[in-house]
């Protein structure tokens, strides 16, 4: 991707001292109106232009017409609405939905007005216009203020995604969402039906059913689409469903070579010192759509040479299509030129028959490593396997010889402190459990597999994006989840002990199943598009779980490593997490009560740290900024504690003391990597496995930098040690009890602009580790790594706080690169 705005490095931003172990409310954003008299016979003028227009439209529609009508309420530049005085239940008034449009940084809201209550909205801007309150307020004040124009609901009022994608004369499928209530679900489904039929609409018979909404999928044009708003009054919006996967997979060999071929003429494989391992069951590299991609024969072999590099079962060539392409079926839709920007290698782990024993796999995997290095030694390389074990697994998180193994690869333990980036599937639940246990219950009870225990490596877990089932084999078939729900395939750390890592971290795109509500199946509909090891007879294949996610993640590592050659394993891991946003879904499912005991815990166990954003990890914007410091921290001296690190951030005061009360979000990530305590009575402890543990705090707001250092560091208390000043840590979302745990820590706080003007002083410190305990080790006096990223981010798009930190810097924003 085009980067415009770079990640901001920072250097010499440490002060290294010696260590020893009410938010304001914000004003609504609505406009002021200097005559609420003018301004509500404005917004009569415009409700009453709508009733008689949709009256016209009536009397001179050729088809069925709804009893009621649909508006489009919208907003002034940069203000709010009042959604919630947009619905009235009682009266039959919904508020369908809700959009921003970015263009005019403003906020639009869709409302179904049921025949005999068009007098509801009028009712209430006379109020606003001839009432007060007793605070001599007008009535409705917000609701009517917050209002500057009103319009006939048209079909881009319906649309939720880019406007290029409704289709044009061409009939494409959609989703076509309806709502309902238990009163009138019958009337729905009967109306949206009867509504298709007249207007030659093919509507398949599956359905969605989630609350208050019933899914849809018709295939339809533009003219079809706006006749099906004009008839029918249960539309709440209209989506464009993604070309079903089954469409490339059931074409036959040959037709699938053409798009083979036509992707190959518009794609450039670029000369890349950027490279994606996979340790799987081997690679065809003789496939067309990855040769191009592979440096030389010698990065493509076996842990064995007897094995044979090739890939005896297909799931290797299946994850190098996700690795190398990303969304391969987008990329074969579109008629974009596409530029690789990395290499794919492969080193077979699993024998051809049999299997190697559990006890053998870290070993393997050790072993495995080190031939991809030989064979390509100053790649920087992301790490990637899908393969992990059920058997012999522990419950509750602790690590196994497999994790360990994986932990001492990672932070370069056996060898000259090497870092690698490691990217391990969290194992998948199979259909089969599903039939004893409720969805998403069953992602609950199954727990991260080993060695997704690993504290170094990023465990990936998967989110369910496609719904659309369009293959006749599974006639009557729906999916199991929901888009932006946790994927049912996904295995969760919920049932680990709470010393343990967050695992998954991440989730990326896994799929869906499919299920007649008896059965429980894989579906390539709710699959992803990839290549095949039999090419020439199929060159496309389709895979999902959390397999085809850890291959995403992979490729995303790939793109960050291409634009900052030379970052630090730990940084691509920090960018990944620190990019991560839950999905809105994701909340309702797993946070239902929202405190960071129970719901946010079950969140963050769930689902991690959420979905990675590229756009977010790889670059900056003018309102959100990626700050980045790749450090170096000795944390121990013989049996005590040594330093901690005090880093100054250069913020754009003035920016954000302009912005005022505007909410922003402070976000930190801090990763580094362990060394595993040798031994497995020291996996026991959570302070003993780990060679050390590293935390972060921020300054808050109001708080001295004496006081900030006193609350963080006893010696810097004087002869009193119990003064630690008059500050207190900032009201973070998951707090230090979900998120110090592993060897990665990320945390957001939302507060007002003006309150973040402050938070320019950011602590790394050190907690106990085996390191220490073990001082006979010789390890007492070792060096960790660290890379911090903390960002500010606000919803003011125009708001430029990247320019002035570029100022004030006077550096070029690039990496220091250790040859």
């Amino acid at each position: 991707m085009s980067v415009e705005k770079k990640n901001i490095f920072l250097s010499n931003t440490n002060k290294s001292l010696p260590y020893s172990s009410g938010s304001k409310p914000v004003k609504k954003n609505y406009p002021e109106r200097n005559n609420n008299k003018t301004h509500a016979a404005f917004i009569q003028k415009r409700l009453n232009e709508c009733y008689e227009r949709s009256t016209t439209q009536k009397q001179v529609a050729a088809i069925r017409y709804k009893e009621g009508v649909y508006l489009e309420f919208s907003s002034a530049a940069k203000y709010n609405l009042a959604t919630k005085s947009l619905e009235n239940r009682t009266q039959g008034i919904r508020l369908l939905n809700v959009k921003s449009d970015e263009k005019t940084e403003t906020m639009k809201a869709t409302v179904y007005i049921p025949a005999g209550k068009e007098s509801y909205f009028i009712k209430k801007v006379e109020a606003y216009a001839t009432e007060m309150t007793a605070n001599k307020i007008p009535k409705n004040n917000d609701l009517v203020r917050s209002i500057e124009d009103i319009r006939i609901a048209m079909l881009d009022s319906f649309w939720i995604g880019k406007s290029e994608d409704i289709p044009s004369e061409v009939a494409q499928w959609c989703e076509v969402w309806i709502r309902y209530d238990k009163m009138s679900v019958e009337d729905a489904s009967s109306d949206i039906l009867e509504c298709c039929i007249g207007l030659k609409i093919d509507i398949d018979p599956n359905k969605l059913v989630f609350p208050e909404r019933i899914v849809h999928l018709i295939k339809a044009n533009k003219y079809q689409l706006t006749m099906l708003i004009s008839c029918c009054e249960y539309i709440t919006e209209f989506r464009r469903a993604p070309e079903p996967t089954s469409f490339f997979d059931n074409l036959y060999g040959a037709e699938q070579q053409e798009w083979v071929e036509n992707l190959l003429g518009r794609t450039d494989f670029m000369d890349s010192n950027t490279a994606i391992c996979l340790l799987d069951t081997g690679l065809n590299s003789s496939h067309p759509l990855i040769l191009p991609a592979i440096k030389d024969k010698e990065t493509v072999q076996a842990v064995r040479g007897s094995w044979g590099a090739n890939d005896h079962m297909g799931h290797g060539t299946e994850m190098a299509g996700i690795a190398l392409y990303n969304n391969l079926k987008d990329t074969l839709i579109k008629s974009k030129r596409v530029s690789i920007n990395h290499k794919i290698e492969s080193v077979k782990i699993l024998p051809p028959k049999g299997k190697n024993p559990i006890e053998l796999y870290g070993a393997i995997t050790e072993q495995a490593v080190a031939l991809a290095e030989i064979s390509n030694p100053t790649a920087d390389r992301t790490l990637c396997m899908a393969i992990t074990s059920s058997d012999y697994n522990t419950e509750d998180g602790s690590p196994t010889s497999w994790s360990a193994a994986i932990d001492s690869i990672t932070s370069g333990a056996n060898e000259n402190g090497e870092k690698r980036l490691f990217f391990i599937s969290a194992g998948n639940v199979s259909p089969v459990e599903l039939a004893h246990n409720d969805y998403p219950n069953t992602s609950l009870l199954h727990g991260v597999e080993n060695p997704g225990q690993s504290w170094n490596a990023i465990t990936v877990g998967a989110i369910a994006n496609d719904i659309q089932i369009s293959d006749i084999t599974y006639k009557n078939f729906h999916p199991v989840a929901d888009r932006g729900q946790l994927s049912p395939y996904s295995s969760t750390s919920v049932t680990w002990s709470n010393k343990w890592p967050v695992k998954p971290e991440i989730l990326l795109d896994g799929g869906n199943m499919a299920t007649n509500d008896t059965d429980y199946t894989e579906c390539e509909d709710l699959s992803l598009l990839t290549t095949c090891h039999k090419h020439l007879v199929r060159p496309f294949s389709t895979i999902w779980g959390t397999s085809s996610a850890t291959a995403q993640a992979s490729w995303m590592a790939a793109q960050i490593y291409a634009e900052y050659p030379g970052i630090w394993p730990e940084t691509v891991r920090a960018l990944l997490v620190h990019s991560a946003r839950w999905t809105e879904s994701m909340h309702k499912q797993f946070c239902k009560e929202d405190t960071k005991s129970k719901g946010r815990k079950q969140l963050l166990r769930s689902c991690g740290y959420g979905v990675p954003n590229l756009s977010k990890a790889i670059q900056c914007v003018n309102n959100s900024v990626n700050l980045i410091i790749q450090g170096k921290l000795q944390p121990f001296i013989k049996d005590h504690m040594n330093e901690m690190h005090l880093h100054e951030i250069p913020w754009p005061k003035e920016v954000l003391r302009s912005l005022g009360e505007t909410k922003a979000t402070i976000r930190v990530t801090l990763s580094y990597f362990v060394e595993p305590g040798p031994g497995e009575v020291g996996w026991k402890d959570k302070y003993r496995y780990p060679s050390c543990g590293l935390r972060f705090d921020v300054i808050s707001s109001n708080e001295t930098v004496e006081d900030f250092k006193k609350r963080i560091d006893i010696k810097m208390r004087g002869d009193d040690i119990k003064d630690s000043g008059d500050g207190r840590s900032r009201d973070w979302y998951l707090g230090v009890g979900n998120r110090d745990v592993g060897s990665i820590h990320s945390d957001h706080c939302d507060d007002l602009a003006v309150n973040l003007c402050d938070a320019n002083y950011v602590a790394v410190y050190p907690v106990i580790g085996w390191w220490r305990e073990r001082s006979y080790l010789g390890k007492c006096n070792e060096i960790v790594r660290y890379a911090l990223v903390v960002s500010i981010e606000t919803p003011e798009a125009e708001a430029d706080l990247y320019t002035p930190i570029i100022t004030k810097i006077k550096t070029i924003p690039t990496p220091e690169i250790t040859i």
